[in-house]
């Protein structure tokens, strides 16, 4: 079977309007539409604004000028994410009837005092790529129990259950650009958020939105990818799952020439103010 990255290209680039946009994403926004204009493929821009509370259209309408300013022109319309809320709301519906999925009433603080407890306790404590994987706290509530946390108007969040995924998907994988085929690790991120209040759908899961058999390159760290791989198959399942449909990735390997924080880092607004 041929690897998806050898047919016809189609890359994505997906800021997250947040902020201005930085030289590292506008590297990141190159190396996509140079991947595509090379071998006569597509270049898209999707607007990342799941973050309902951080992003402004005032910083997506910056990015745009910047991109347009570097000359990165794309295809087609802008995507924005936000407008396809509800198609995400009836995926995760779907995971929720399927147990796939499960609200998690845990605030930071809990979490980290869990974790805290449980340091010197090595073999009951998973960690991940990132550090510490969450515990799993509420994954073993009740119905009646989550019903009642709801009920009561406790803030929540959604995460995936991956040993329940894991078991129902099976063997699955995903392409990257560099290593080819790569096969799945279910548990890598352990019970990772999908969806919050303030952002109804994540990455992991709004990268699952390729279309009409193609595919998309979209560059991410390889968690991100791992857990965006273990949600498309999971919503494929139990259909067979080849990761033909899906998206392949291209590890994010952004440039370090400013270093320290997001904030010290130059914009390309400036870069473009300043006519340089």
């Amino acid at each position: 079977m041929m690897s998806p990255v050898l047919q016809s290209v189609v890359t994505r680039f997906a800021p997250s309007p947040t902020g201005e946009l930085h030289l590292g994403s506008a590297y990141s926004a190159w190396a996509g539409w140079h991947r595509a204009r090379e071998t006569g493929g597509t270049f898209l821009v999707r607007i990342e604004d799941i973050d309902i509370r951080r992003c402004k259209r005032e910083y997506e309408t910056s990015i745009l000028a910047d991109l347009k300013w570097l000359g990165f022109d794309w295809d087609g319309e802008v995507r924005r994410q936000s407008e396809y809320f509800a198609d995400y709301g009836k995926v995760l519906d779907q995971l929720d009837r399927r147990g796939l999925v499960y609200p998690c009433f845990c605030s930071r603080a809990a979490i980290e005092r869990e974790l805290a407890a449980s340091a010197n306790a090595p073999h009951a404590q998973l960690h991940g790529p990132d550090g510490p994987l969450y515990p799993g706290t509420c994954r073993h509530l009740s119905v009646a129990e989550r019903r009642r946390h709801i009920a009561a108007g406790h803030e929540h969040c959604l995460r995936l259950d991956s040993d329940r995924a894991a078991a129902e998907v099976g063997p699955y994988h995903f392409f990257d650009e560099s290593l080819g085929r790569i096969e799945g690790k279910p548990r890598l991120m352990g019970d990772f958020v999908i969806a919050r209040k303030d952002t109804p759908t994540s990455y992991h899961l709004s990268v699952t939105d390729a279309r009409g058999g193609c595919v998309a390159l979209d560059a991410c760290a390889r968690p991100a990818a791992e857990a965006a791989g273990l949600c498309r198959a999971a919503i494929c399942a139990p259909q067979a799952f080849d990761g033909r449909d899906g998206p392949a990735f291209r590890q994010a390997r952004p440039r370090h020439d400013h270093p320290g924080d997001a904030r010290e880092r130059p914009e390309a607004r400036r870069c473009r103010a300043a006519g340089s």
